[in-house]
C-alpha cells in the first residue's frame, strides 16, 4: 500500500508539472521560439478594434499592435513573424492573457490599479470617458429626468462598474441591463428595450456613425468617468518595454498623427487632453 501511495503521489506531481507553462514563459521568448505573436482583438469596439468589411481586424488599437509587432520582429531578428489574430470579448480578454492564448490585447481596455495588480499595461494609448447614448429627442435635460430609465451596458467593462456606482449613489430607480457586447447593447437601444446605452463616448459616437444612423441618436453631455486606455499584456517587464518603445517613438516623432486622423478624423480634431497625453507619453530613449 505504501508503494502504491508513493506511485500515486508521484503521478500527481508529474501531472502538475506537465501543465503547459506558456503563460509563465517570458513573452518575447515564446514569440522568438514560435516566430508568432498572438494578438487579441475585439470584434465590435469601433474605432479601436473591430472586424472590417474584409472580415479582418481593423481599428486604431489594431494598427498600434501591428506597429508593435513589426518592431518586435526587428528586435528579435525574426524575418517572417506570423501575426495570429485571436478574437476576445470584454469578459474573455483577461483569461486569454493568463492562459497564454494571446500575447497582447489590442482593444479599448482601461488601465486601473486593480487590473495592474494582475496585468501589465503599455503607455497610455487614448483617453476617454463614459457617457450615455439616447434616441434622438429623448435626451434628458436634467439628472432628475433619468429617474426610472433603463440603461444598457456591456458586462465586464469599467463602464459597468461606473454605472453600478451611479445607480447606487443617485437612487433614481435606474435599471441596468447587462449586454454581452456593443452590438447587443445597441440593438437594445434601437428596439427600446433600453432607454439609454452607456459606454465610452468615442465608442458610442462611432457605433452610431458606422451604422449610418448618427442623426437618430444623441450623446448626452454628462461624462461619468476617466478612462485611460492602454495595450494590456501579462506581467512581463521586457515585453512591456518593447511595446512602450514603439508607442513612445510614435508619439515623439509625430507619426501617431496619421493613425489618429485615419480613425478619429470624422469625429473632429483631437481633444486637448489627448494632445497632452501624447506629449507626456513621448518618452525619450
Amino acid at each position: 500500500m505504501k508503494f502504491r501511495s508513493l506511485v500515486a503521489a508521484g503521478f500527481a506531481v508529474s501531472c502538475l508539472f506537465a501543465v503547459p507553462a506558456v503563460a509563465n514563459e517570458p513573452t518575447l521568448t515564446t514569440i522568438k521560439q514560435s516566430s508568432t505573436i498572438k494578438l487579441g482583438y475585439r470584434e465590435n469596439s469601433p474605432p479601436f478594434s473591430f472586424v472590417g468589411d474584409d472580415k479582418k481586424p481593423r481599428g486604431y488599437s489594431v494598427d498600434l499592435c501591428l506597429l508593435v509587432a513589426t518592431d518586435i520582429a526587428k528586435q528579435l531578428s525574426i524575418p517572417n513573424l506570423e501575426v495570429k489574430w485571436v478574437p476576445v470579448s470584454a469578459q474573455s480578454r483577461f483569461d486569454a492573457l493568463k492562459k497564454g492564448e494571446i500575447d497582447l490585447e489590442c482593444g479599448n481596455t482601461t488601465q486601473t490599479l486593480t487590473r495592474r495588480a494582475d496585468f501589465d499595461f503599455s503607455l497610455m494609448t487614448f483617453v476617454d470617458g463614459a457617457g450615455l447614448l439616447f434616441r434622438a429627442g429623448e435626451n434628458p435635460k436634467s439628472m432628475e429626468e433619468l429617474k426610472g430609465q433603463r440603461i444598457v451596458v456591456v458586462g465586464g467593462t469599467t463602464t459597468e462598474k461606473t454605472m453600478e456606482a451611479f445607480v447606487a449613489d443617485t437612487k433614481l430607480g435606474v435599471k441596468l441591463i447587462k449586454a454581452k457586447d456593443h452590438d447587443t447593447a445597441m440593438a437594445s437601444l434601437q428596439d427600446k428595450t433600453a432607454t439609454a446605452y452607456a459606454a465610452d463616448r468615442t465608442v458610442l459616437i462611432t457605433t452610431a456613425l458606422l451604422r449610418g444612423e448618427g442623426k437618430d441618436f444623441v450623446v448626452a453631455d454628462n461624462q461619468f468617468s476617466y478612462e485611460p486606455y492602454g495595450l494590456m499584456m501579462r506581467r512581463d517587464s521586457d515585453m512591456r518595454l518593447a511595446v512602450d518603445r514603439t508607442l513612445a517613438n510614435l508619439y515623439r516623432s509625430g507619426d501617431i498623427g496619421p493613425v489618429l486622423q485615419n480613425w478619429f478624423g470624422p469625429l473632429g480634431k483631437p481633444s486637448e487632453v489627448l494632445k497632452v497625453m501624447i506629449y507626456l507619453n513621448g518618452l525619450p530613449d
